[in-house]
């Protein structure tokens, strides 16, 4: 921003409250007049970018070039303002050059209210275009097909393991991953009556499981009805009486359904790492992953031998999981992600000896790894 002095200006002893209010008032508004014109003097020179992005076919949304920007911003906080609101404001302001560049289309699980629709609110912005979708196998078709831009979709919760979905389309789609993003959940119970009233509570099954306890404990009578997502659960008790939903905060926002009562889950750091799927690929940012698919050879140790090559490669698997591969019975599809990116010499030479024990192999995408929870 513009050089100024934002010190405050030394206020007399004898100045009553309103007073000392009114001249930090002024200051305020003379630092925002610097910030607009900033701002718009950075949006003038976002949009000759995007002219030259057009012109070269350079990607719009560049995860590390993204990853570079935020690093040297949060470096520079100074304070009092912590690096998770500086990292949101920049996240807000990409967002808004985005569609200065070009108008980006993102696809999510929907409907609005999810928490798949909060990720992708936070890691791309609120000025992209999102086009909520009924599954994630949607997600993965429309990116695949050039109708999205990029797609977001639920890899991994820190309670309950992979998200098989998201799993069994890597097996169906070509794209690629692009960029990660995590959130914490904070379930919520939602309702338009009073906590004393509610006889049936709506959700996914999943999340009654992960608040299991705390529905014991407060509502052990209320009748448990399973709904295909936690913003149609939201949904369905807008007008229903003596009824409640557990969902995001954000879904109560959108329908209009009151928050009773935050973060009802058993366990704290309920964590959804999403990725961001593209048919581009992402350039090394210096602190990457790369996720892979592969299925080993039908002979005994082949998993091990394919683990010990990135081992030896000195190269941590920070992720593994197991699907089946869908075309013979008791063949497994292997997922696992690593943590460098798929240009370094030593994982060039490591997927090459992988390879070798493997009858398929896939990169799925190489991407800047995450570096906070949104």
């Amino acid at each position: 921003m513009s050089s100024g002095d934002s010190t405050p200006k030394e206020i007399p002893q004898e100045a009553t409250d309103e007073q000392i209010l009114e001249k930090m008032r002024v200051q305020i508004d003379s630092i925002d007049q610097r910030l607009i014109a900033d701002l718009s003097e950075r949006a003038r020179v976002v949009a000759e970018i995007g002219k030259s992005k057009r012109a070269s076919g350079y990607p719009i949304y560049a995860p590390h070039r993204e990853r570079q920007v935020l690093d040297a911003v949060l470096a520079k906080n100074p304070g009092p303002l912590s690096n998770r609101t500086i990292e949101a404001i920049y996240r807000e302001l990409m967002s808004g050059s985005f569609a200065l560049e070009l108008p980006l289309r993102v696809g999510y699980l929907g409907p609005p209210g999810t928490f798949s629709h909060a990720a992708a609110t936070k890691h791309f912005g609120s000025s992209v275009e999102f086009d909520d979708l009924h599954e994630i196998d949607h997600v993965f078709e429309e990116v695949a097909a050039g109708r999205c831009h990029y797609g977001l979709v639920p890899y991994e919760n820190s309670i309950d393991g992979g998200i098989t979905d998201t799993l069994d389309a890597f097996q169906l789609h070509e794209v690629n991953v692009y960029a990660e993003a995590m959130i914490e959940v904070k379930q919520s119970l939602l309702a338009n009556c009073l906590p004393n009233e509610i006889e049936k509570i709506y959700s996914k099954p999943q999340i009654f499981s992960q608040c299991r306890r705390w529905l014991a404990q407060h509502y052990p009578n209320a009748e448990q009805i399973p709904m295909p997502s936690s913003s149609k659960a939201v949904m369905h008790v807008v007008d229903e009486n003596h009824s409640a939903a557990i969902g995001s905060e954000l879904a109560g926002e959108i329908y209009g359904v009151k928050t009773l009562f935050l973060q009802i889950s058993d366990k704290p750091n309920n964590i959804t790492r999403f990725l961001v799927l593209s048919r581009e690929d992402s350039k090394p940012s210096g602190d990457d992953k790369t996720s892979i698919m592969f299925v080993t050879q039908h002979k005994p140790g082949a998993l091990v031998d394919v683990l010990a090559v990135f081992r030896d490669a000195d190269i941590n698997l920070s992720h593994i999981d197991k699907r089946p591969s869908g075309r013979t019975n008791w063949e497994y599809t292997f997922f696992i992600d690593c943590e460098s990116h798929r240009e370094d010499s030593n994982m060039q030479k490591a997927m090459e000896q992988a390879k070798s024990h493997c009858v398929s192999f896939q990169v799925l995408g190489s991407y800047p790894r995450t570096q906070s929870t949104l």
